[in-house]
């Protein structure tokens, strides 16, 4: 009952800390149901399939578990053998996938999902998709297609493959999506087998014959039923929801830093603005773990009250949040928002446990301060930071040094989020060090102001040396809005300025051919362009040195200087990874289920425009007959023409631009939500840390107005207080966010082999810094001019 008397009595000073906590609890609530919303579904066309036989996985060169090994059609034949003979399977159906697109009137019909929309005749059993019209294909240049393509049973269709343009007789259609082919001719395009599916008989239940079908097949292969049939998903989806969950983890880690760095700053303001009262509460007898124990009860209170709020205001910006992604394109299409209820406990635990935690920092000193010391008006305590501040102060700031470091290391996929991570924890190193900062910087700028000869100058000086704790806490939800708003503002200009540097150095004179309404460019593109660059990607299957399988990106060229069957050419980080050298015989599993043996003909400087792992194109055609080309590029000299449909020819440089200014206008997009996210929170804080501070000056202002001062005077004192803790703030917090920045533009120089300078953004921060500059001198006129008001 005295905890929540406490709570009542105090709540103008805890209005704060629970506004933090409701805010953040809300950004971790909508990100997390929108996380949950977004989990991957089982595929319509897989619906009437309880039982999916999958091969084992392969991890990637960070370990996590990706691509399916897939069985080779040997492979596959046992295997089904064996399963036919499983209790209750009434059909065993290999599932085959590849590309196929309509064409109609010279340019392919529109389809997302175009990659994967061929199939073999047997996978229409697999949803069921129902024969409306027609027959089944029977030879190879049959084809069964959706009634909603609108193409009758008779007609010549054009379908576009890896291949390129084929003529098929349409003879039958379904109600349902894809283009399915004889069994035959499906095999021919899609060797290598990933899923085989049972089909149960009407009297077994999916359990059941999805734990015979796992006695049949072992250690060999996984059977998944119910949602685990969602591990197999579209490739666009899974690009779409990997893009969206990237920004959903940015969030969610950038909520969980901003509101536990500032609901701490919060509370360690607001817990020595008490020592008066906590004082007294030891001289009546009170213990410091009664202190403490009432300090963080109320904080729990706090906490409890304002993750309940933001857990009811994140359920109703997720929508918001929704439509968002999707309008960025960055969601799995028809994304529709789930009330779950781990998303509100875990947020909510969040809220709590960052408000307790919080407390039992603030309380440590406050709480065995001896009786009669806390009731002096001797404020050296608060002058002086303690030891173990300063200590994790520095160890925090070398920690954040080798992480800038390590971003100029990193890999390019790793570079933001290590300059992010790099900026939160030197962020976290200012805001410690800032009680021993603020006041010597603080001193520095007021230096000029000193031939004036007024009065002002000398106050703030003492003002910022007696209270060096109170601007500290003041400080710190500023430098986190400015480190944030200038980290990720300069990436983006960095990677802005990086990229046409990089383009304009490897492409100039170049023209390119691009896929143009497909997913990738055809046999029949690249064979209208016989000079130039026209690597083909494939997934590539291989055995470490300890055992495991591992999946890395291998490229077929046809560049004669790689283009030799029977030979690979190794980048130096993929050799090592290896543990291969050259010379060395290596195995190498294709997507067909083959395994060759290559020769490591060389082993080169690492090169993204060659490629980690160079093979000869035929060698990869012929083992992946699925693969679709990357974008070919035509030397200076030679024509390139868009005579196929679904290419289109570019100038190279000019292509590579406007291709990165649409990325960039996503980049942008995502930016300017993360900023809103920092600089919103951190505002918020920076207008209630400066009202409490400002709160807690009342005897100091008392004993200024008895001295002479004017109301007026005092309040333009406070602004101008203010605004100098601000400016110091702003400064330190861009000191925070140099050398991230500095290691992302040293990363990107090695990656374009072009110099690549460090880039600030002078509009945004030019716009926070005058935001907190305004809203904290504005915030403390408006607190002291209310505080001289009063008897």
């Amino acid at each position: 009952m005295l905890i929540l008397a406490n709570v009542r009595e105090r709540w103008a000073g805890y209005l704060s800390c629970w506004l933090a906590v409701l805010v953040g609890v809300a950004l971790i609530t909508a990100t997390l149901t929108i996380h949950e919303s977004a989990r991957p579904a089982v595929q319509p066309r897989l619906a009437a399939a309880p039982a999916l036989v999958l091969p084992p996985q392969a991890t990637d060169r960070g370990g996590s578990p990706k691509d399916r090994v897939p069985w080779s059609p040997a492979e596959a034949q046992s295997l089904t053998e064996r399963l036919r003979a499983v209790p209750g399977a009434a059909a065993v159906v290999v599932d085959r996938v590849f590309y196929a697109q309509a064409v109609r009137d010279g340019r392919p019909l529109p389809d997302d999902g175009a990659a994967e929309a061929g199939h073999g005749w047997s996978s229409a059993r697999l949803a069921p998709y129902r024969l409306l019209t027609g027959r089944v294909p029977d030879t190879a240049d049959e084809v069964v297609v959706d009634q909603a393509l609108g193409v009758p049973a008779g007609a010549r269709l054009t379908v576009n493959l890896t291949a390129g343009r084929s003529e098929f007789t349409v003879v039958g259609t379904v109600d349902g999506p894809g283009y399915y082919l004889s069994d035959a001719a499906a095999a021919q395009r899609d060797p290598g087998v990933r899923t085989i599916a049972l089909l149960p008989t009407p009297d077994t239940t999916p359990s059941r014959l999805a734990a015979a079908a796992r006695t049949a097949v072992g250690d060999g292969a996984t059977v998944v039923t119910g949602d685990g049939r969602a591990a197999l998903q579209p490739r666009h989806v899974e690009h779409r929801r990997f893009l969206g969950t990237q920004l959903i983890a940015a969030l969610a880690a950038l909520g969980l830093f901003t509101t536990g760095f500032v609901v701490a700053s919060m509370l360690v303001l607001a817990t020595g603005l008490r020592r008066r009262e906590l004082g007294l509460l030891r001289t009546l007898g009170a213990t410091p773990g009664q202190l403490r124990r009432m300090v963080l009860g109320e904080a729990a209170v706090v906490g409890l009250l304002g993750s309940a709020a933001g857990c009811l205001a994140g359920l109703a910006a997720a929508p918001l949040l929704r439509d968002t992604l999707l309008r960025l394109d960055i969601a799995p299409p028809g994304l529709a928002v789930r009330v779950t209820a781990w998303p509100l406990l875990t947020a909510a635990a969040v809220g709590i446990g960052v408000s307790v935690l919080g407390a039992w920092a603030a309380s440590r000193t406050a709480v065995r301060v001896a009786p009669l010391e806390a009731l002096r008006e001797d404020r050296t305590a608060e002058r002086r930071p303690s030891r173990a501040r300063l200590g994790a102060g520095l160890a925090v700031l070398g920690l954040g040094a080798g992480c800038a470091v390590l971003t100029a290391a990193s890999a390019a996929d790793r570079r933001v989020g290590l300059a992010i991570t790099a900026t939160m924890v030197l962020i976290t190193a200012a805001a410690l060090l800032a009680p021993v900062l603020v006041g010597p910087v603080g001193r520095v700028v007021t230096a000029p102001l000193r031939r004036l000869g007024t009065a002002g100058p000398l106050l703030l000086r003492a003002g910022l040396t007696a209270g060096a704790g109170r601007a500290a806490a003041t400080a710190a939800p500023v430098i986190a809005a400015v480190g944030f708003a200038v980290l990720l503002s300069g990436a983006v200009e960095t990677m802005r300025a990086a990229y046409p540097a990089g383009q304009a150095l490897r492409l100039s004179g170049q023209a390119i051919v691009t896929n143009d309404g497909t997913p990738g460019l055809t046999d029949e593109a690249v064979a209208a362009h016989p000079v130039g660059k026209a690597a083909l990607p494939t997934r590539a299957f291989v055995h470490r040195a300890d055992g495991t399988t591992a999946v890395i990106d291998a490229l077929g060229s046809r560049d004669p200087a790689w283009d030799r069957p029977g030979e690979a050419v190794l980048g130096e980080s993929m050799a090592a990874w290896l543990g291969v050298t050259a010379g060395q015989q290596y195995p190498v599993r294709f997507a067909d289920g083959a395994t060759v043996p290559l020769c490591v003909a060389g082993i080169l400087p690492d090169d993204p425009a060659r490629g980690d792992f160079v093979l000869a194109r035929s060698l990869v055609r012929t083992h992946d007959p699925a693969a679709l080309g990357d974008d070919l590029f035509v030397p200076a000299g030679t024509e390139a023409v868009a005579v196929v449909p679904g290419t289109a020819v570019h100038d190279a440089v000019r292509y590579a631009l406007d291709d990165y200014d649409t990325d960039a206008r996503l980049t942008d997009s995502l930016a300017a939500m993360l900023i809103a996210v920092a600089v919103g929170y951190s505002s918020i804080a920076t207008a209630n840390s400066t009202a409490l501070s400002a709160h807690g000056r009342r005897r100091d202002l008392a004993v200024l107005r008895s001295t002479g001062g004017t109301v007026r005077q005092l309040v333009l004192l406070a602004a101008a207080e203010a605004a100098l803790v601000t400016a110091v703030a702003t400064l330190l917090g861009l000191l925070a966010t140099l050398p991230p920045l500095a290691g992302l533009a040293s990363g990107l120089s090695q990656s374009t082999g072009a110099p690549v300078p460090l880039q600030l953004n002078p509009a945004a921060l030019a716009a926070v810094t005058c935001a907190c500059l305004l809203l904290a001198s504005a915030t403390s006129a408006v607190v002291t001019w209310r505080s001289l008001r009063r008897p």
